[in-house]
């Protein structure tokens, strides 16, 4: 049996395939390694799970030096294959290979007789339904940017009303940023405050929030500072008239105002009745409306625009 499995991925939440090698290792036991770091690492009988056409160029020449150093050593899964010269070798060189399915069967078998054709099961981890709950919480932002300790005290506040309550978490990603470990971690903090009350959806389009956020009892949208003016989250969910809990503070938009359009966490002593819910969530939609929405902006750039030019021509 082999004692690791080795792939090129390792984040479960953003790979496919490590999402397999996670499932798999757990299964039978055995770690699961990057199949760059082999060289170094004391097991001598990887599993080698992985598609070549993943990696990068100087990683595929990695691969390939250690292939040549290691031939009968290791076994092979493979989840695609394009023909190139390093795959070839990992064929030759394999003790036992195994394929993801009937089409790579058929491309292998002429150069692997032995081949075992396979497959990749289910990989739902969390597979629970949605609870029924009277309170319904959306919560989503930038992964990185969950503030932990804010959602600590959106729990008081939600056990002390009694009623039973489920967390939507929601994510999403600057340019240039990637979904990692540190995302992983803090959500896997999330699960901890909530238990089994919060469910991640991951990304979401356009349409998908929208009416999560019509459906929502309130959203909670927390800051490392405080709300801000161009914050699109907060803007998008008052325009669906959605409550929003958040953190005020001295550089927030003026019009948010605690109990009225907005909660503010830090001055909540607790969550309002559905009622009370329903009408601050009005007063957002109609501050967000009057004050933040896209004809407002526009009336004041058009407004500045012609002050300028008219500044200009008096010059």
């Amino acid at each position: 049996m082999f004692d690791c499995i080795a792939g090129y991925h390792l984040n479960p939440w953003t790979c496919g395939i490590a999402k397999f090698n996670a499932i798999l290792g757990e299964r039978v036991r055995v770690p699961v390694v990057s199949v760059l770091s082999l060289e170094h690492i004391r097991y001598s009988s990887p599993l080698l799970s992985l598609k070549l056409s993943e990696f990068s160029d100087p990683d595929v020449r990695v691969l390939d030096t250690w292939v040549r150093q290691h031939g009968g050593d290791f076994e092979l899964f493979l989840h695609g294959f394009d023909g190139t010269e390093t795959e070839r070798r990992l064929l030759k060189a394999a003790s036992s290979v195994y394929c993801a399915n009937r089409e790579l069967f058929v491309t292998l078998v002429d150069e692997r007789p032995d081949v075992q054709e396979l497959w990749c099961p289910g990989m739902i981890l969390n597979a629970h339904p949605f609870a029924a709950a009277e309170l319904s919480v959306f919560t989503f932002g930038m992964a990185h940017k969950i503030r932990v300790p804010l959602y600590r005290r959106l729990r008081e506040l939600l056990d002390e009303t009694g009623q039973s309550y489920s967390v939507y978490v929601s994510t999403a990603l600057h340019e240039n940023t990637s979904f990692d470990g540190s995302f992983v971690v803090t959500f896997e903090e999330l699960q901890a405050i909530f238990e089994d009350r919060v469910y991640f959806l991951g990304y979401l389009s356009d349409t998908a929030v929208y009416n999560h956020l019509l459906n929502a009892s309130l959203l909670a949208a927390f800051f490392e500072h405080g709300l801000r003016a161009n914050n699109t989250t907060v803007n998008a969910a008052m325009e669906c008239g959605c409550s929003v809990l958040t953190n005020l503070d001295e550089h927030s938009p003026t019009a948010m105002v605690h109990m009225q359009n907005v909660l503010d966490i830090g001055k909540c002593t607790r969550l309002p009745e559905s009622e009370e819910l329903k009408t601050i969530g009005n007063a957002a939609a109609e501050t967000a409306r009057s004050r933040y929405g896209w004809e407002k902006l526009v009336d004041r750039l058009v407004s500045a625009h012609q002050t300028v030019q008219v500044g200009g021509s008096e010059q």
